[in-house]
């Protein structure tokens, strides 16, 4: 329940802890003062704003708020060489109804290392006295009384108006330790031992005062103390509170606790002052007292049910038993004190100075116009009157109270449990929308494969037909993309080529991937036609002791050309070519015949040069076949 090693003064009161925070929004629900802000998916506590009450502590199922811890501090304390004592809140009784009698409980403060053990019920009895001079010297003022910490820094922070209202007397605890600080010495280390959260941030204010206070611990604090240093009620021997030693001050954990100290009679009929206690009560009193000139009452307000019902306690306790340990608590020690050194203690400190003044902390949020906190209902499509009725989740009653919060920055659009039910249902239709195109998409995706399977079957088919069909001619084929590397070539394209190329066509069938810069010399044939887009047809190239015909021809343009390679040489290609070519002469000499005469001279010259080839031709094979 708390955060540890954090100094007494430093260190923010109340924090959240992200990981465990489960966005439940009761926090905010309990929240009197806007402290808690949702962001980042949890609940932030704004220091500033927050009143130390402890409620979000309590409430909170996760565990997931947690006060600041004072053990390391205190235990610092008691080990320097100053006298440290400890000043008990009197719903000490309250907390351990476990042991059994109170004589123990103080034993085992003793046992802590405090020098001196005191309760605090003297002290109430002196600011009593102090409450009832304002009651019967009424002077048409009306008064908030100041023993609850809470109660003192929400009139501060949120209803300024009301700070001249509030009771110019110091806490009990602070007046104790003036007592303790007059009666002992002032070097004295203080603690005060409380259910009070509120009171460790408090206590701060009277630092540099004759009442100071060094540490505040909480019961539970405590009650890990003991733990710690193995105490219980059967390892000490019983042990009285030091003096001074109060009377009925020890009622003043429960209503009307205060003023039964100096037996103000409160009855219905006669009283003047409204005593309650409960958030609740609290609020709606304070609205009252502000708002109403018919209340015309003096204020004694607990902001928890009473102080045994403080956040400091042990969780689980109930009200009405701890109420009952309180009187029974009281009722014994009564029997105990001696009545005439008690109003000896009384007059000693009568005079003591138990003022305290205040300060205006107006954190009040700027209130938006109706036009905006409109804006913000139609954004969460609650634009309807009947839909702004409100459900509470959220932590606030109404849904125009929590879009006011909104627009102060506290909330987000997602806290809202309707807005957040839409938006997950527009959510889940856009989901379902999604699966159902998901759906059909996966159905035409099988229908896709399933064509592509059958177009990559009928594609492989075709390029085994191919690679078939270029394998049966008789002149090589080479198709070759624009870095010149082979794509496809046939197995006569690799004969042509010699042993080599057969090694590497053994390894990689078809040549594919081949450079075709390392596997011919004409090459740049290609190249050119790669660049140029312009076919070259019937090209004889020498290639080692053959004649190649070449022909390279654009299939895809820049990209992608073929090429057609015949060996002039064997005897089949060369029978085809003389008689081509010879047919190829009489053609053209025919032609030629029809042209004029200027070009007669031209068509000669092409007739020797195709014959000069067709005997070159000629001989070579003769040489190639031993002939």
């Amino acid at each position: 329940m708390k955060l540890n090693r954090i100094d007494a003064n430093m260190g923010q009161l109340i924090i959240s802890n992200k990981e465990k925070c489960n966005l439940s929004y009761t926090c905010v629900r309990v929240c009197p003062a806007k402290a808690i802000k949702i962001a980042d998916k949890h609940a932030q506590i704004l220091p500033d704003r927050c009143i130390g009450c402890g409620q979000c502590v309590t409430m909170c199922a996760q565990n997931a708020i947690e006060y600041r811890s004072e053990i390391e501090n205190v235990e610092n304390l008691i080990k320097t060489n100053s006298r440290v004592a400890a000043i008990c809140d009197p719903a000490i009784s309250g907390e351990f109804t476990d042991v059994a009698d109170y004589r123990k409980f103080v034993a085992m403060i003793r046992e802590v290392g405090f020098d001196i053990v005191t309760e605090m019920s003297f002290a109430v009895d002196l600011i009593a006295y102090k409450y009832k001079d304002l009651v019967d010297n009424f002077q048409g003022k009306h008064f908030i009384t100041t023993k609850c910490p809470p109660v003192v820094n929400y009139i501060e922070k949120q209803e300024p108006e009301l700070v001249d209202n509030l009771a110019p007397i110091v806490p009990p605890y602070i007046a104790m330790s003036k007592v303790l600080h007059s009666r002992y010495s002032d070097d004295l280390k203080v603690v005060y031992l409380t259910a009070c959260t509120a009171a460790k941030d408090e206590a701060k204010h009277f630092y540099h005062t004759d009442g100071h206070v060094d540490g505040v611990l909480t019961f539970i604090e405590l009650r890990e103390l003991f733990a710690k240093k193995g105490i219980t009620e059967n390892t000490v021997e019983f042990s009285e509170f030091d003096p001074p030693l109060g009377r009925k001050g020890g009622l003043f954990p429960i209503s009307h606790g205060l003023f039964q100290a100096v037996d103000i009679n409160q009855g219905l009929l006669e009283g003047d002052i409204l005593i309650t206690e409960g958030r609740t009560n609290f609020l709606q009193s304070i609205k009252e007292f502000k708002s109403e000139n018919q209340l015309n009452q003096h204020l004694d307000l607990f902001y928890c049910k009473g102080c045994i019902q403080g956040p400091g306690m042990s969780q689980g306790g109930k009200k009405f038993t701890r109420r009952s340990q309180v009187i029974k608590y009281v009722n014994k020690r009564m029997k105990a004190i001696d009545a005439y050194q008690w109003r000896l203690d009384i007059e000693e400190f009568k005079n003591l100075d138990l003022s305290r003044s205040y300060r205006t902390k107006d954190l009040r949020l700027p209130v938006p116009t109706k036009v905006e906190v409109d804006v913000i209902l139609a954004d969460m499509g609650k634009s309807k009157r009947e839909d702004q009725l409100g459900c509470g989740a959220c932590g606030y009653p109404t849904c125009r109270e929590f879009a006011v919060a909104h627009l102060q920055g506290l909330t987000d659009y997602e806290q809202c449990y309707t807005f957040s039910i839409k938006k997950l249902r527009s959510y889940v239709n856009k989901v379902n929308a999604s699966n159902e195109k998901f759906k059909k998409s996966q159905e035409a995706l099988v229908k896709s494969e399933e064509k592509a399977r059958q177009e990559e079957g009928l594609a492989k088919e075709a390029a085994e037909t191919t690679t078939a069909m270029l394998n049966k001619l008789r002149a090589g084929v080479v198709i070759v993309d624009s870095n010149l590397n082979v794509i496809e070539a046939n197995q006569r394209f690799v004969e042509m080529l010699g042993d080599d190329a057969k090694e590497i066509a053994e390894v990689i069938p078809g040549l594919k991937g081949a450079e075709l810069k390392s596997l011919v010399e004409f090459h740049k044939v290609f190249s050119t036609v790669l660049q140029s887009g312009q076919d070259v047809l019937d090209r004889d190239v020498d290639y080692n002791d053959s004649i190649f015909n070449v022909s390279v021809f654009t299939i895809k343009r820049n990209e992608i050309v073929g090429g057609i390679i015949r060996d002039l040489v064997t005897p089949e290609v060369r029978k085809e070519e003389v008689i081509k070519r010879a047919q190829d002469v009489i053609k053209e000499n025919l032609e030629t015949v029809q042209q004029i005469a200027f070009l007669l001279g031209e068509s000669a010259s092409k007739t020797e040069k195709t014959l000069n080839s067709i005997i070159e031709a000629q001989q070579l094979g003769e040489h190639g076949t031993g002939k």
